[in-house]
């Protein structure tokens, strides 16, 4: 499958108690930021959420539910307690429950809708984005099932998984963009500022904003002049 000419077809995995047609939903000014540079493809996790959404403590004090717990059919890409069937990011875990069948899925997008220049992922959907990094870097760039050019990682986190450790033992050299919020009360920046510590030569853009895929100008400037060094002239 192809894109329009002169654009980069980029594979988008969304965060958990999300699925591909919500974040598609959510993301409309990234798109349109991005129009001119990128065809945006979402895929959807095999996982289906049913733990209840937990209650977090905003800064004014009164109890909201977090930003995703609202959408019909939510998704995740891996369990941190296999038990309960649910997630968190800060959840120490000696085993996940569903990481192989979400890395079986973007495996088989990638061969039956594929091929992509790039992957972009948000919140657990950019820790996934990680650990395929890894599995490509570890692999070979002519080796294995994913072969893409770049990846945006948006409010990122390295997995405190006991056995996600072989995803950060050599440094990832693939190169990449890493956006996150300086007042993001889920994955906090400094979460994100460790997965960065995992690659080679990464690009950070910050914002002053929480959880979410920011797309104001200065971000969008981030972001294409990114994606340029990617597009054929």
């Amino acid at each position: 499958m192809t894109s329009s000419p002169g654009l980069l077809r980029i594979l988008c995995v969304h965060g958990y108690r999300q699925n591909g047609n919500a974040f598609r939903e959510r993301t409309g000014a990234l798109r349109k930021a991005l129009k001119k540079h990128a065809e945006l493809v979402y895929i959807s996790a095999p996982l289906r959420v049913t733990d209840p959404a937990p209650q977090q403590e905003p800064a004014g004090g009164s109890q909201t539910v977090e930003p995703d717990s609202q959408v019909e059919d939510p998704r995740g890409w891996w369990f941190s307690n296999a038990q309960e069937r649910s997630f968190h990011a800060g959840e120490s875990c000696q085993s996940s429950l569903g990481l192989e069948e979400s890395l079986e899925a973007v495996r088989r997008v990638v061969r039956e809708q594929g091929p992509f220049d790039g992957i972009l992922g948000f919140s657990q959907g950019a820790a996934l984005v990680a650990m395929i990094c890894a599995l490509q870097g570890q692999a070979g760039d002519a080796q294995g099932p994913f072969s893409f050019r770049f990846a945006v990682l948006i409010a990122g986190f390295r997995s405190v998984c006991e056995e996600h450790a072989r995803f950060y033992t050599t440094p990832v050299s693939m190169p990449t963009l890493h956006v996150f919020g300086e007042t993001d009360r889920v994955i906090p920046d400094h979460m994100s500022r460790e997965l960065v510590a995992g690659f080679q030569n990464p690009q950070v853009l910050t914002h002053t904003g929480g959880h979410f895929v920011p797309a104001a100008a200065p971000q969008k400037k981030g972001y294409c002049q990114f994606l340029d060094t990617f597009i054929s002239k």
